[in-house]
């Protein structure tokens, strides 16, 4: 008889009873039931137990395969320079986002080149939905073997007789194993399918390439085990209501977490973006207040990127604090550092802060740019066109050099912009115009 466990869909914690809210992580509604019994007993991945035989250290195979590279310069930056065999990969984001488009984009350019093929497994749409999608992205040929099936039990046999280069399966919320109970996007499914493709992985040395939704707070669905499972988690994200699209690592055993790629998506599906810059600067025609440019690193690539900040008069007694794409802890300890250390008053105002192009900042080297953005609107006073900062806030109000300094100017050089604001040390060499600074005042100083 199999035994029933309760976990928690947020956090991967299990018990032996239902709890209405997480004994691990606090969230309430989040245990479901599993039986682990019958999981255990009949999942594909018991076939080979007891096969594997340990082998000495010292005669482990060290040479390693070559990446299997996608031909989207984009997506295997990402990856950290192509797709590992025997690797899983797990692409999340929000329905409509284009995750199956750009799958489908990966396998069409994997088979280009090798003439190998690829399966794509789909459990959400038919084959001949995703003959038409491939139409439309003007994609054609007969490497992209298409199985639409939801029930995955056989797919390593399928493996096994066509031989592809690849899998990938859209998605794993959307197919099951009939050896398990539940319906599909279950936890015990999820988790029972997610063990079995990664084991198929592992054995049959193919690397795997699943998609998955995202929950309203922006993880990706199912239990939190499924991203400790898999090798490589990609979050594909951006508006409906924008063309830009940003794939963004989120861990990576085989590369940095730190680099993201850039995609624009059009009536041809995805396109890379040539010019990351243009597309995350926005026209800057005419100087505007509340505008500062911020030199960003993401991995090895430094990105120039417009922090936006808009402070008005509070409708009511405490100002209100809103910001998108910078983290709110991050936003607060500025503006108090600039309300303390650099007098400028802020506690009746609103402030709102927002990077434009979508993108999201995680690096505190954008700590400098955001606080001239928000002087310079509260000031309504414009900062120079040609003026990039760079630097990290400290809580006395001093500016901090960042790592990557000297790529940083060289991009914002590269670009046309001759004054570079910030502790630029041995980099002040690279800019027409440096203005050193390593204090809060003597930033806004050079800036306004």
């Amino acid at each position: 008889m199999a035994k029933t466990r309760y976990v928690c869909d947020a956090c991967g914690h299990d018990t032996a009873k239902w709890f209405g809210q997480c004994p691990a992580c606090g969230e309430w509604n989040s245990m479901g039931q599993i039986a682990i019994g019958d999981e255990r007993s009949s999942s594909p991945l018991r076939r080979g137990a007891g096969a594997a035989r340990p082998t000495p250290l010292a005669e482990v195979d060290r040479h390693e395969k070559p990446r299997l590279v996608s031909g989207i310069g984009e997506f295997d930056r990402v990856l950290g320079g192509g797709l590992v065999a025997g690797s899983a990969v797990l692409i999340a984001g929000d329905p409509g986002v284009g995750k199956s488009t750009l799958m489908l984009q990966a396998a069409h350019e994997l088979t280009a080149p090798s003439g190998g093929r690829v399966l794509y497994v789909t459990g959400e749409e038919s084959a001949r939905q995703i003959r038409l999608r491939a139409d439309r992205l003007g994609l054609a040929g007969d490497a992209i073997l298409v199985l639409a099936e939801t029930v995955i039990d056989g797919l390593d046999q399928i493996i096994a007789q066509h031989s592809p280069q690849c899998v990938m399966v859209d998605s794993v919320q959307a197919v099951r194993l009939s050896s398990v109970e539940g319906t599909p996007g279950s936890i015990a499914q999820v988790r029972a399918v997610s063990d079995f493709l990664i084991g198929l992985a592992k054995t049959m040395d193919l690397p795997f390439i699943v998609a998955g939704h995202v929950t309203k707070e922006g993880a990706a669905a199912g239990p939190r085990a499924l991203e400790h499972l898999v090798d490589v988690v990609l979050y594909f994200e951006g508006e409906r209501a924008q063309a830009l699209r940003v794939l963004r690592a989120q861990k990576n055993r085989f590369g940095s977490v730190d680099e993201i790629g850039l995609f624009e998506m059009g009536d041809g599906g995805l396109r890379e973006v040539a010019d990351p810059t243009g597309a995350l600067l926005g026209d800057r025609s005419r100087p505007q207040s509340g505008c500062a440019v911020a030199a960003a690193l993401s991995g090895t690539r430094p990105l120039l990127v417009q922090i936006e900040a808009l402070v008005a008069p509070a409708s009511y007694g405490t100002g209100r604090r809103v910001s998108v794409g910078i983290d709110n802890a991050r936003v607060a300890l500025v503006l108090a550092v600039l309300e303390r250390r650099a007098g400028v008053t802020l506690g009746n105002a609103d402030v709102f802060v927002g990077v434009s192009g979508g993108l999201k900042l995680t690096e505190p080297g954008s700590d400098l740019a955001l606080a001239l953005a928000v002087a310079s609107s509260t000031n309504d006073q414009p900062l120079m066109q040609d003026a990039v900062a760079i630097g990290e806030i400290g809580l006395s109000g001093e500016v901090r050099a960042v790592s990557g300094m000297r790529r940083r100017v060289q991009e914002a050089v590269r670009l046309g912009f001759e004054t570079v604001i910030g502790p630029l040390g041995e980099a002040a060499g690279l800019a027409p115009r440096a203005r050193e600074a390593y204090t809060l005042e003597e930033a806004m100083d050079a800036a306004l």
